[in-house]
């Protein structure tokens, strides 16, 4: 029997504040109709002063325990994607660790902007089938809202705050559930189409969201689409063998763009942007929680989960539920 891991709980958090479209119109040269149609976005949660990505991480982290019905002291691993940590040091997730009153295993943190949670995803996969772990919780957290510039209604108002997580646990049952592979790419020359211009080895300063928007539109449709087929091609299927899409949480034209040039059915991909906006590395847990706990995602439905982000970085997630 194959040894895979298995989802077994899934948590999110969101912080309370919302910002509306209307509420950014009254700071910036646009309007809930602009914002609409151009991304689907109509509010976002927003971080109070004082929460900090580590506070999110650790709400959704308890409540992915709750729902896989373990304590942290069950854990072997912590794996946090972030692209805004507490500090340059010491890893967020060992604040996580602390936080959760675990005091073994290990816990850091990686980095691959909006595929960052995917990324987890796959490092905590291959410490269970290499041995090395049975338990592994994978957690998404971000508190963009820290690093926009609010003037810039090109970014301002694509992005909010959040927090999901997963446990993974080791499964050989002969049932066939669990993740069936994940992929993994970058392309560093594209580095200058979504950054942060900050940082300790540059400026000594934390700087803000940069994007082309239209040159990332185009490279998303094309490697979203590119890294689905290879998913689905490696395990012997098909797009039409698919049950539901959870995609990065990027804007609606993505979304839409690449749902129409793989054929697929748009009413089988989770779409939570309207209420969420881009939370980045947090996104695909959050919308993942919303469709396990609404129901839609059942026991033997073919998930895939795709996000690509600054970098470039691109990744997918094939999981048997």
């Amino acid at each position: 029997m194959t040894l895979r891991s298995q989802i077994i709980g899934c948590g999110s958090y969101l912080p309370e504040k919302i910002l509306t479209n209307e509420d950014l119109a009254a700071t910036v040269d646009t309007s809930d109709q602009w914002i609409v149609e151009r991304t689907g976005i109509r509010q976002r949660h927003i971080a109070a002063d004082g929460e900090l990505t580590s506070d999110l991480a650790f709400h959704s982290a308890e409540r992915a325990l709750r729902d896989a019905g373990m304590a942290a002291q069950d854990l072997d691993m912590i794996v946090l994607a972030t692209t805004t940590p507490d500090n340059t040091f010491p890893a967020t997730a060992t604040k996580v660790q602390a936080m959760l009153g675990l005091t073994t295993g290990a816990a850091f943190d990686i980095q691959a902007v909006c595929s960052g949670f995917l990324y987890g995803l796959s490092v905590g996969d291959n410490f269970i089938k290499v041995g090395q772990a049975e338990t592994v919780l994978v957690i998404g957290a971000e508190t963009f809202s820290r690093i926009i510039d609010w003037q810039d209604r090109s970014t301002c108002v694509l992005f909010g705050d959040g927090a999901g997580a997963v446990v993974l646990k080791g499964n050989s049952s002969a049932d066939g559930r669990g993740i069936l592979s994940t992929h993994l790419h970058s392309d560093g020359r594209l580095n200058d189409l979504l950054y942060v211009d900050g940082g300790p080895s540059s400026t000594m300063t934390v700087g803000h969201v940069r994007m082309s928007g239209r040159e990332i539109y185009r490279h998303a449709v094309l490697n979203l689409s590119s890294i689905v087929k290879e998913a689905v091609e490696a395990n012997g299927l098909s797009t039409e063998d698919i049950d539901w899409v959870v995609p990065h949480q990027a804007n609606k034209r993505i979304l839409d763009s690449t749902t129409r040039k793989l054929g697929l059915d748009g009413e089988r991909v989770v779409v939570t942007v309207e209420r969420h906006a881009n939370t980045s590395a947090a996104s695909i847990p959050l919308a993942l929680d919303v469709a396990i706990h609404d129901g839609r995602i059942q026991p033997g439905h073919l998930v895939l989960m795709e996000a690509l982000g600054g970098g470039l970085t691109w990744a997918a997630c094939l999981v048997r539920w």
